[in-house]
């Protein structure tokens, strides 16, 4: 599931940047739910996982408005600016925010030594990233995917705390629903007269693979190891991003990539390993 999730959330970016050059931010958000609730809401109607959710909608309403409503929005000004690849290496902070608020909130979660270093090393790649490209045209940018990184460690706790005894294909139904009806008024305006097949394409994946077949895997995932060891699959989406936008969309290798990718790199195998038994003494 890890390693599939990986595969599925770095496609987005390049797919986002693709969907940029006929559509606007709203548009693409409206488009990639819709699209996505059509699929998702009549068969969690038929299997009978709707009902589920009774007393649920204000907690499923507040995730859906954290992990996609603003991310989405945000992630697609913010590329508007950014390179794909360089926009996905930033989501690597991810994991780092939610270990400090899972410390501050006293859930029962032990980082230890490896997982620690593991992501003080990944924090440590992403701040070279940003320090070596902050100016100010992308210091705006930049503060977006700030934003995009709260919205997303705070959307896999909701799920931990709040969510994860529903079934998670009922609640990302409802989600890309009502992100969908949110954004109709400003996505059906900027909607243009003529879409070309790279960004019809680009929409279909981002909806099909991205949404109803990324968020169903994250679900699960999360649900089996716990939030924080789950967002770190952030730390492994960057490579993923990286090589398409380099491959695909000639994007340019900049020296930060160089030197705080490594680092991103290492701290995902740590952060993502079991941490080594010690023996009390008694």
């Amino acid at each position: 599931m890890f390693a599939s999730l990986c595969v599925m959330w770095g496609l987005p970016y390049m797919l986002i940047k693709i969907a940029l050059q006929d559509l606007e931010p709203a548009a693409i958000v409206f488009l990639r739910c819709g699209l996505a609730a059509v699929i998702l809401l009549p068969w969690a109607a038929i299997t009978g996982r709707l009902a589920a959710l009774r007393g649920h909608l204000r907690w499923v309403g507040l995730f859906a408005i954290c992990e996609i409503g603003i991310p989405w929005m945000l992630t697609g000004l913010a590329e508007q600016h950014l390179s794909s690849s360089f926009t996905a290496l930033l989501i690597a902070g991810v994991p780092l925010l939610t270990a400090l608020i899972y410390r501050f909130t006293h859930l029962k979660e032990h980082l230890g030594i490896r997982r620690s270093l593991g992501l003080g090393l990944g924090s440590l790649g992403v701040g070279l990233l940003v320090g070596f490209s902050l100016s100010g045209s992308t210091g705006p940018a930049i503060a977006m995917m700030a934003a995009v990184i709260l919205g997303y460690t705070l959307g896999p706790l909701i799920i931990a705390s709040k969510l994860s005894d529903l079934p998670g294909g009922a609640v990302v139904a409802v989600s890309v629903g009502l992100v969908a009806v949110l954004y109709a008024p400003w996505g059906i305006a900027q909607f243009p007269h003529h879409v070309t097949a790279s960004a019809t394409w680009a929409i279909g994946m981002l909806a099909i693979v991205c949404t109803a077949g990324a968020f169903l895997t994250f679900f699960a995932l999360v649900v089996e190891i716990g939030a924080p060891r789950a967002t770190v699959v952030t730390y492994i989406n960057p490579a993923v991003a990286l090589l398409l936008g380099v491959v695909l969309l000639s994007e340019a290798v900049t020296p930060s990539m160089l030197l705080g990718f490594p680092f991103v790199i290492a701290g995902s195998i740590l952060a993502t390993g079991k941490p080594v038994p010690t023996v009390e003494i008694r």
